[in-house]
């Protein structure tokens, strides 16, 4: 079995958004989503920051870094695209404008919990970000994340130990193996990593999955 790693997780993302949505990438692994968007995609990208329209990263040499997202990365600006005061970009977000965040991950429970900016520990620097605003304010919200932690503990579980970030706001989970809808019927797998058989999905997992792939 070979994991998915971080750009295929991006273009399998990226094969998903469709024509006409704006998109809400967050910090870390999600910013690699726009890379994988062709030039004649017609997809509107957002940053809380305030820019709207923006493309994939410079080439090396070509950064402005007057120009960035919301991880302080540069960004290139498709035409079209503009700036615009912090609070508007917020409004937008609170206002229910974004068709999809895709957000990173501490944990995600079976009912679509989401914690994202704090584990709890006592060394840890808690930093939330828009990310609670974009996880409740965009009609759906994804998360990009490994689905175990460095020490193989599951990221998807029954309820989650670390502080909320949103309540029941997570529709669709891609991990390194799969890629996990949730439901009300419960967590329906419709893709795995090749060679990876569903029980052993199941048995990385810390709550109960749904193989919906027949």
């Amino acid at each position: 079995m070979s994991k998915w790693n971080k750009t295929q997780m991006a273009a399998r993302i990226a094969r998903d958004i469709e024509d006409g949505m704006v998109v809400n990438l967050g910090i870390g692994m999600p910013t690699l989503v726009a890379n994988q968007l062709d030039a004649d995609r017609e997809v509107m990208m957002h940053s809380e920051n305030g820019v709207i329209g923006f493309g994939a990263a410079p080439a090396p040499g070509e950064e402005d870094y007057d120009l960035i997202n919301a991880g302080k990365e540069p960004v290139t600006l498709l035409p079209g695209g503009c700036f615009f005061h912090h609070a508007d970009s917020f409004a937008m977000m609170r206002g229910g404008h974004i068709d999809v965040c895709v957000l990173g991950a501490f944990q995600v429970a079976a009912n679509g919990d989401l914690a994202n900016w704090h584990t709890g520990s006592a060394d840890a620097i808690p930093a939330v970000g828009g990310a609670m605003d974009l996880a409740i304010g965009a009609r759906r919200t994804w998360v990009m994340m490994e689905h175990t932690t460095k020490t193989g503990e599951p990221k998807i579980v029954d309820r989650c130990s670390y502080p909320l970030t949103g309540l029941a706001c997570v529709s669709r989970i891609y991990s390194d193996l799969a890629v996990i809808d949730v439901t009300a019927q419960g967590l329906r797998v419709v893709d795995i990593v090749e060679g990876l058989s569903f029980p052993e999905l199941q048995r990385r997992t810390g709550t109960e999955l749904i193989d919906a792939r027949r």
